[in-house]
C-alpha cells in the first residue's frame, strides 16, 4: 500500500495521513469517490455516514454500487470495499440520516476533517454552523446534478461561486440565521443543463471529479 505512496511523500506526511480522522457524510456519488481516493492515500481512520441503500440508479456514477448489492446498505457495502483494498483500516459506519435532533452521533469535534457529501440543505446548514462554531476544518460540496463537464469543478469560498442554485440557496439561508461563515466547497461553474424532470440527470465525470477534490483538499491541507 505505501510503496507507490512513499516515493512522493516522506514518512511523517504518511503518518499524518494514517491518524489523521475523517469524517464523510453522504456515501454516494460524490462521498464514494472522496472515499476510495482517502483510502488509496493511506488514510486509515474514516468514519462514514449514510442511511440510504443501493439503487439500481446509482449504478450510473457511484463507485460502491453493483448489480450485486443492490438493495444492501451503503455504509456496509462502503467498508466492505475499503476493508478489501486495506484490510487495516478503521472503517466506522454510521446508518442514520443527519438532523439538528441527531448530530451529536457525529461527534464532530473528535475528527480533523469533515466532507459534506450529502444532498440534504438542512443538514448541510448544520455541519457549516457546527464547524465555524468549533474551528473544525470542512470541506461542502454543491451541486453535482445537471453537470456534464468535470473540467469546471474547482474549490473556492461558498462567498465565489455562481451558477450553483444549491450554492445560491446555501448563501441565502445562512444569512437568514445571521452564521457568519464562508465555508470552502467544491463547485462547478457549468450551467446546469435543463432537464423537465424534477429528478436531477447525472453522469459519473462529475461527482467522480467532486470527490476527487473534497479528498485533495484534505491531502493538500495536510502537506
Amino acid at each position: 500500500m505505501k510503496e507507490r505512496l512513499s516515493l512522493i511523500f516522506n514518512e511523517n506526511i504518511l503518518n499524518k495521513f494514517k491518524t489523521s480522522k475523517i469524517l464523510i457524510i453522504g456515501i454516494g456519488g460524490v462521498g464514494g469517490y472522496a472515499l476510495e481516493c482517502l483510502v488509496r492515500s493511506g488514510f486509515e481512520n474514516i468514519t462514514i455516514v449514510d442511511k440510504d441503500i443501493v439503487d439500481e440508479t446509482n449504478l450510473n456514477r457511484q463507485i460502491i454500487s453493483l448489480k450485486s448489492n443492490i438493495g444492501l446498505s451503503k455504509v456496509e457495502v462502503a467498508k466492505k470495499r475499503i476493508l478489501d483494498i486495506n484490510p487495516n483500516a478503521n472503517i466506522n459506519i454510521i446508518n442514520e440520516f443527519i438532523l439538528e435532533d441527531n448530530i451529536d452521533l457525529l461527534n464532530i469535534k473528535s475528527f480533523d476533517y469533515i466532507i459534506d457529501a450529502c444532498d440534504t440543505i438542512t443538514t448541510k446548514i448544520l455541519l457549516i454552523e457546527y464547524c465555524n462554531k468549533n474551528n473544525i476544518k470542512l470541506i461542502s460540496c454543491m451541486g453535482t446534478g445537471n453537470r456534464i463537464d468535470s473540467t469546471k469543478l474547482s474549490i473556492t469560498k461558498l462567498n465565489k461561486t455562481y451558477n450553483d442554485p444549491l450554492a445560491k440557496n446555501m448563501r441565502r439561508i445562512l444569512r437568514e440565521k445571521n452564521i457568519k461563515a464562508n465555508p470552502n466547497v467544491v463547485w462547478s461553474s457549468e450551467l446546469p443543463v435543463k432537464n423537465k424532470s424534477r429528478t436531477p440527470g447525472s453522469i459519473v465525470l462529475v461527482p467522480m471529479q467532486a470527490g476527487n477534490l473534497c479528498a485533495s483538499f484534505i491531502i493538500n491541507d495536510i502537506i
